[in-house]
């Protein structure tokens, strides 16, 4: 059921929206849930991935396994983690591309930025309840 006369309903126009969305757009759709740890002591569920952040991959074949953040590669809609690779065939080893979405961030790499947008964040959850 539609609810806002402004946004369309046509699965054409959201998939164009989303593949074509610019960068500062892409960062936003890029976020990964916070650890129930983390959810608790910030008060919000979840937050843009940034490089030097600490994730678990919690869906997918690599499931389980943990590392840093080492790129948040926008164009391709995906992060790549410390020490989750693949070797090719000719011997070198590559990245895996993972999606923000199948990971769970356990440690975050705060800014003076990255705070005030979970103290807004606590602030809407607090004003909401």
């Amino acid at each position: 059921m539609k609810f806002s006369a402004d946004v369309s309903s046509s699965s054409r126009k959201s998939r164009k929206a989303h593949f074509q969305a610019p960068s500062h757009i892409r960062r936003r759709m890029m976020s990964a849930g916070l650890s129930k740890d983390l959810r608790k002591k910030y008060n919000a569920r979840s937050i843009p991935v940034v490089k030097g952040d600490e994730v678990v991959i919690v869906r997918g074949q690599h499931k389980g396994r943990e590392g840093k953040v080492s790129a948040v590669y926008r164009k391709k809609w995906v992060i790549h983690i410390e020490r989750v690779d693949r070797e090719k065939v000719n011997g070198a080893t590559v990245p895996v591309p993972v999606h923000p979405s199948n990971v769970a961030i356990t440690s975050l790499k705060l800014t003076k930025d990255r705070e005030a947008i979970l103290s807004r964040k606590a602030e809407g959850r607090k004003a909401s309840a």
